[in-house]
């Protein structure tokens, strides 16, 4: 069983590319589960146009609602369940559902452990190539060049997930290109490493 096994039968809500939904639309939530798509958790800043990812999540992922400026954004067509306290109780009462939750959770705290790691490097590029490579792991599929990210992924959007200006994650993805490390087509980017470097990378 999965979590989104779990969640069957629950209502959902449907989210396009680009569709947000702030902390008043998932009142009296306790967790978001992703059943479908991919979603991330984009925060503003008061006063300021800078704005920071600090979670991406996909199908059978969980999040917390949004808090006072966050929004859950969708980059492709989403669907999301969300997870009600009185819900949240009743599935910690049976020791399977209580499991998946706790796995649930333990991802997406490693996930937001790995983001605090990673702004740690001095080096841009190195920022880049990490969050690439954690995007391959977690949403990329064989492609021929290598891991496709099948989401479009803008300089803004990945300047957002590794705290860098647009202008520094062009020049990152160029010298990125230039190693080979990644392919850009379009929006869509690869990732040129095999599927096995990515579950020791």
């Amino acid at each position: 069983m999965t979590l989104v096994d779990l969640a069957d039968g629950l209502p959902q809500l449907r989210l396009g590319p680009g569709d947000a939904l702030d902390r008043g639309a998932l009142r009296g939530t306790a967790l978001v589960l992703v059943s479908d798509g991919l979603v991330v958790v984009r925060t503003t800043f008061p006063g300021s146009t800078r704005r920071m990812i600090t979670c991406h999540a996909g199908a059978g992922s969980l999040v917390l609602p949004p808090e006072n400026g966050e929004v859950l954004f969708a980059l492709t067509d989403a669907a999301l369940v969300p997870i009600s306290l009185l819900v949240r109780d009743e599935m910690l009462s049976s020791r399977e559902s209580a499991r998946l939750l706790a796995d649930g959770l333990e991802e997406t705290l490693r996930q937001k452990q790995g983001t605090i790691v990673s702004l740690s490097r001095l080096h841009h590029v190195d920022r880049v190539r990490e969050k690439l490579t954690e995007l391959a792991r977690e949403h990329g599929r064989v492609g021929r060049d290598g891991i496709r990210l099948d989401f479009p992924l803008t300089h803004d959007l990945l300047g957002e997930m590794v705290g860098s200006a647009r202008e520094t994650v062009t020049r990152a993805l160029d010298e990125l290109q230039r190693e080979g490390f990644v392919v850009r087509r379009g929006r869509i980017y690869s990732v040129k490493l095999e599927p096995e470097q990515l579950t020791t990378s």
